[in-house]
């Protein structure tokens, strides 16, 4: 494994602008149904085979969705947000607006929904500074976001689960934040 130090924002945004799947581990865990950014592995939703390529390193059915989280500030650009302010916990699907579904093709579902997760810089500091970074290099306000384990596996918990984790798949990068690093194989 090939450890990078002083890894910035942008750093990650260019990894994920171009088409590499990136686990980011930080802060505690996410209690709940949902990866919230913190054990989440991280895609391009602009990649129209991205969701082959995602579930396919997850080892999962190639018809499971997959979800993106965004810019609150964005949200309604992109979605009809029926007059929720937020969805923080990706607890909620939203239609994709018309103008927008053919650029975000890999979280879009066959209704024309996604799952999304609002984020702000108060609710997630890293994840919203790396998002705004991928909007700065895509203008795309948002990353695909699933759960940072293998089909079959719990979900990542540890440090150690995210070596194990990382080092037994074909997920390309893990990224630590809070660290500025990122590892490679």
């Amino acid at each position: 494994m090939i450890l990078q130090e002083n890894i910035q924002y942008n750093d990650v945004a260019n990894l994920l602008a171009n088409k590499k799947i990136v686990a980011i581990f930080q802060g505690r865990s996410e209690s709940g149904p949902r990866a919230l950014g913190n054990r989440s592995m991280l895609y391009t939703p602009l990649d129209p085979n991205g969701k082959d390529h995602v579930n396919g390193v997850k080892g999962r059915e190639y018809f499971r969705p997959l979800a993106a989280s965004m810019l609150l500030e964005h949200a309604n650009e992109w979605f009809d947000m029926i007059g929720v302010p937020e969805s923080p916990y990706m607890t909620f699907s939203f239609t994709c607006k018309e103008n927008k579904k053919h650029i975000i093709p890999c979280v879009i579902h066959v209704d024309g929904s996604c799952r999304i997760q609002t984020v702000t810089q108060e609710q997630n500091y890293h994840y919203y500074n790396l998002i705004k970074a991928f909007y700065e290099v895509t203008g795309v306000p948002m990353v695909l976001n699933t759960s940072f384990n293998l089909a079959g596996e719990p979900l990542v918990e540890t440090i150690d689960d995210a070596f194990r984790t990382f080092a037994n798949s074909k997920i390309d990068y893990l990224y630590l934040p809070e660290l500025e690093l990122i590892v490679s194989k």
